[in-house]
């Protein structure tokens, strides 16, 4: 596929960190280094001062997974999001560069902004983000760690425990996020595309559609969108007719 413009300023670099909205996220974050292969890298709660959330950071190479949980019942954002969903991905970081020509330029194009830049510093530096809103309840967070050299982000401290078995347990052998999907419903893998070309200057990658992804009951259209220099894949996935529910709409059910 044809490449996008080179953007004349700010650049996509690559997945920082996916964000899961859990029910608990301590055990959420021991399941993945106890079958997994993650480490406990750091941690967010009452003991660091966020009386909000607790949030549990876990470490595989290059890939960073965080699990959230709200301490009060009364969380009416989270509490929807886990009636809607359950446990599962809000937000999907990117690691970006020149931040401020990125969010002016999702601005322009008619990206809407769920948060505008703003900064969080402690002993390790300063960390800038902003949010951006992309299909169904998902967002995307732009994170600038230009002047971050800190454990994870600010606010963040290490676990304050760590699993003792975890020594004993043979690596997974995962290194990065190679790319992340988004499924969507009937007719919406265009638009949701569409919004990555428009809104993040994103190229399509590859496309394919139901002659060349299906089963004997089940089949799927899909077209990957990223970034300029292709370290950032997103494959947008709608379900295709068969004889059968499209692997899509049984993930959605």
């Amino acid at each position: 596929m044809l490449r996008t413009l080179w953007p004349e300023k700010g650049r996509f670099l690559h997945f920082d960190h996916i964000t899961f909205w859990v029910g608990n996220a301590k055990q959420a974050a021991s399941y993945y280094c106890t079958k997994m292969g993650f480490e406990p890298l750091a941690y967010k709660g009452l003991e660091t001062g966020s009386r909000e959330v607790a949030a549990h950071v876990v470490k595989q190479n290059r890939i960073l997974f965080v699990f959230m949980s709200p301490y009060n019942p009364g969380n009416k954002e989270m509490g929807d999001h886990l009636v809607t969903h359950g446990d599962g991905v809000k937000d999907i970081a990117f690691a970006v560069e020149d931040l401020d020509a990125i969010v002016q330029r999702a601005k322009a194009r008619g990206g809407k902004i769920v948060r505008d830049i703003w900064e969080e510093t402690d002993g390790g530096g300063t960390a800038r983000f902003a949010v951006v809103q992309t299909f169904g309840d998902t967002t995307h967070t732009f994170v600038e760690r230009a002047n971050y050299h800190g454990l994870f982000l600010p606010g963040y401290k290490p676990p304050i425990q760590k699993d003792r078995s975890l020594k004993n347990l043979p690596p997974a052998g995962l290194d990065f996020v190679d790319h992340c999907v988004g499924n969507q419903p009937d007719d919406a893998m265009v638009p949701a595309s569409d919004w990555y070309e428009k809104s993040l200057m994103f190229h399509r990658f590859w496309s394919v559609d139901d002659k060349q992804i299906h089963t004997e009951y089940s089949a799927l259209r899909s077209i990957v969108v990223t970034n300029y220099e292709e370290t950032i894949k997103m494959p947008i996935n709608e379900p295709a007719p068969g004889k059968k529910k499209s692997q899509i709409q049984v993930i959605w059910l």
